[in-house]
């Protein structure tokens, strides 16, 4: 939605993204400067090409596309993944609402490419640091009430997690999006480093969101031979499970 209303107001006149410009990104003012009924198709990407926050007309195929669509596909997995946290209470809501306001400022730094973009542009759209330091300090609160992680383990631990971990791999594929441009100088590398502690913050709620609903984490099973038995669960004994070098089953 968001990109679509960027993209229309691109094709409107010089007042309306006047309007848009001075609204800073306030979700108040982003409201007022849209109060007229504005239709949701525009017939202007029937072509396959469709337009940046800055006016500039590119292929849908570019990799800028690719990351806006790859943060959005994100942000849509982690609104449901919220759906299960609220049904179980388990305290996740409130961090992951933010982060999906946080990846709609992602979202707006993406469409604002560094070489081609105003300053006055690029200044309404920077990313801050403290957003990164923010999820960190999320992270490390978590995971003070977490087991220590021993072996790899399998997405699972019910619907929260489960819906967690989807995220989790969406949120890679993201920043892998995004380090591609941050690689060519078209968007700030502060961007691909929250995605990176983002999918962090992912995983370890879904761990949180299994151990909330008082669920076993399921453990990776190397695959059967002669001499390797198989483990069920990680609170089951793990002295006889292969266990790879990392127990960091998210750092692909």
């Amino acid at each position: 939605w968001y990109q679509r209303r960027v993209r229309d107001l691109c094709q409107m006149r010089p007042v309306r993204v006047l309007e848009f410009q001075r609204a800073t990104f306030n979700p108040r003012s982003f409201n007022r400067a849209f109060s007229s009924k504005v239709k949701v198709y525009t017939r202007t990407g029937d072509k396959g090409f469709t337009s940046l926050f800055n006016g500039e007309r590119r292929s849908k195929t570019d990799p800028i596309f690719e990351a806006l669509g790859a943060t959005d596909e994100l942000n849509s997995h982690i609104g449901v993944a919220r759906e299960y946290c609220q049904k179980t209470s388990n305290g996740l809501d409130q961090y992951l609402e933010t982060v999906q306001s946080r990846l709609f400022d992602i979202g707006a730094s993406i469409a604002t490419p560094l070489p081609s973009s105003p300053e006055a542009h690029k200044a309404r759209t920077a990313f801050s640091k403290e957003e990164v330091d923010e999820l960190e300090r999320i992270i490390d609160s978590l995971e003070e009430s977490l087991p220590p992680l021993r072996n790899f383990i399998l997405p699972s631990g019910g619907l929260a997690s489960a819906h967690l971990n989807i995220a989790r791999a969406v949120c890679r594929r993201a920043e892998r999006r995004v380090v591609l441009l941050s690689s060519e100088g078209m968007v700030d590398p502060i961007v691909s480093i929250y995605l990176n502690r983002l999918s962090d913050f992912l995983f370890v709620c879904g761990r949180y969101a299994a151990m909330k609903e008082g669920r076993a984490e399921t453990i990776w099973k190397k695959a059967k031979s002669a001499s390797t038995p198989t483990s069920s669960s990680a609170n089951s004994s793990t002295s006889n499970s292969q266990s790879p070098p990392s127990a960091e089953p998210n750092k692909i």
